[in-house]
């Protein structure tokens, strides 16, 4: 990961601008650079991932225009080659270097082009403008706001706005500013026409474009490593990345010490495939004690973000302070587009997949949310396969009726897809699915609930809860997330669009928690 911030005029309070940057140093901890366009301010902190070298330090700079990028630009070799002929050159190996030129060349068309998880912010020399873009799920993190002039600000986090701007949010994904505007160049979620493709077809198909992804994440100048969890998401990533990779891949899994389910189906898959694994384990105390800073790094009150969090943020913690892995890839985006627990409660086709296109639209906010923060905190970048644009495109396209749980077992289609192939074991491909949050160790999630119950009395809670109209708090716990994250993030809710829960409006979804066991249809996930 890096970290970008563009200020987009002359700088209103250059104290708060300096302090906002440095708040996310951790995830450029290699070098930091900000330069004065003319017109305003651009600044790098540098993770350096492809183009190991000084020459490929940020911002770039072509005839006056500059840039600056987080990102992860797959085949950029090509684009280059390409940009070669038209008489560029290039002094680095960084991906990112190819921008301007692209730029130069096609415009804001160029977005639509790239096969990419960014975040970018140009500075167009010629015109004096900005113009700032993000990957259209919205894998890379970006947020804007204006300062006290009506200045715009653009940077990875909001944190990094906290005092430069009273109303802080997320950069629409899949869109480009300029000119004082926000365009959609790519709606990830829209499908012009349904598949026609049957079951055997699709799961041909989901099993091809998955491969490509895992292949094309594995490409990095810095250690690749790999989070494991046992369930089938994570554990298709490590298989299909081990099959591709010339020598055993490192597998990292955490737990608690006394029930965590996972720990073990994450070891089989590891001596499955024949990974170097490593476990870490987690204590009730050390989940209390770091629920304070998981809140700050994510800047959410989401409940599932945060349980889900705890996990993440640890082992992430211990790979960054036990190796030398700068790259992890995780298997998050599988449930949007295949369904989770809740969605076999799903009343027809359409609901379905009006559900699905909610939850990928959202992503940014949720999970795609807690990879970026867990990893990039610890120096780390997140790279997901299950996020590559091609293979999303396509599983949004087939009949949701399809991907309706009919079968018996839910991501049926995934499931078939690798069916036969003996990249997993039938018992990891065909085992039904625990909520990470959960799998970790069930006694996490009811520490954290016991926790927060200590923090207020029944009284306090109503009376508490009651301060805030949006994304208003319906437990004990969520007001607790909820008063830390105004601690650091005050007045800035609107920030995520509400807390990332079941669909209500459907029967047999109409709970008080987030967590998959209150579902009737939970079964043996959790075994």
């Amino acid at each position: 990961m890096c970290s970008i911030i563009g200020y987009c005029g002359t700088v209103a309070d250059a104290g708060a601008f300096d302090a906002g940057f440095a708040r996310t140093k951790s995830r450029g901890p290699d070098d930091s650079r900000v330069i004065d366009t003319g017109k305003g301010i651009l600044g790098f902190h540098r993770l350096s991932i492809m183009g190991l070298t000084p020459s490929g330090m940020q911002p770039f700079e072509l005839d006056g225009s500059w840039a600056v990028c987080n990102g992860e630009l797959y085949g950029f070799e090509k684009e280059r080659e390409e940009l070669i002929k038209k008489g560029y050159t290039f002094r680095s190996d960084s991906d990112c270097e190819i921008l301007l030129p692209l730029y130069r060349e096609y415009g804001t068309d160029m977005f639509s082009m790239l096969d990419a998880e960014f975040a970018c912010i140009i500075y167009d020399g010629k015109t004096g403008g900005f113009i700032a873009a993000r990957d259209p799920i919205g894998i890379r993190p970006l947020y804007y706001g204006y300062d006290e002039k009506g200045t715009i600000v653009f940077a990875s986090e909001a944190k990094n706005l906290v005092g430069i701007s009273d109303r802080i949010m997320p950069f629409p994904p899949g869109c480009f500013y300029k000119d004082g505007r926000f365009e959609r160049y790519c709606d990830i979620t829209a499908v012009d026409a349904v598949s026609g493709d049957g079951l055997e077809t699709a799961c041909s198909k989901i099993r091809e474009k998955l491969t490509e992804g895992v292949r094309k994440r594995l490409v990095s100048d810095a250690k690749v490593g790999f989070l494991l969890s046992g369930g089938l998401d994570s554990s298709l990533v490590c298989a299909i990345a081990a099959s591709e990779s010339d020598r055993p891949i490192e597998t990292f899994a955490i737990g608690m010490e006394k029930d965590a389910i996972d720990l073990k189906y994450a070891r089989q898959v590891a001596g499955y495939i024949g990974s170097h694994h490593t476990e870490v384990f987690m204590t009730p105390e050390e989940v209390v004690s770091s629920l304070e800073d998981v809140i700050h790094l994510l800047g959410t009150y989401d409940i599932t973000t945060i349980r889900a969090s705890m996990g993440m943020y640890l082992v992430c913690k211990a790979i960054h302070e036990q190796t030398d892995i700068r790259v992890l890839l995780t298997g998050e985006i599988s449930d949007e587009l295949f369904g989770y627990k809740y969605t076999d409660f799903a009343p027809s086709a359409e609901a379905f997949q009006e559900e699905a296109v909610k939850r990928v639209s959202e992503l940014h906010m949720y999970d795609v949310l807690r990879a970026d923060r867990c990893i990039s905190v610890n120096s780390l970048e997140a790279r997901v396969p299950f996020g590559d644009l091609d293979f999303v495109k396509y599983v949004m396209s087939l009949d949701p009726a399809m991907k309706m749980n009919t079968y018996g077992k839910g991501k049926y289609l995934l499931r078939h897809a690798f069916e036969g192939t003996g990249i997993l074991p039938d018992e990891i491909l065909w085992r039904e699915k625990a909520a990470f949050s959960d799998a970790v160790g069930h006694s996490m999630v009811d520490d954290l609930r016991a926790y927060a119950e200590t923090c207020y009395t029944d009284a306090e809670f109503e009376e508490r809860r009651m301060k805030y109209s949006h994304a208003r708090p319906f437990t004990k716990e969520s007001l607790l997330y909820r008063e830390i994250f105004e601690k650091y993030y005050p007045g800035q809710a609107e920030m995520v669009a509400d807390f990332w829960m079941p669909n209500r409006s459907w029967e047999g979804c109409d709970v008080d928690d987030p967590s998959a066991r209150v579902l009737s249809n939970y079964g043996a996930s959790g075994e």
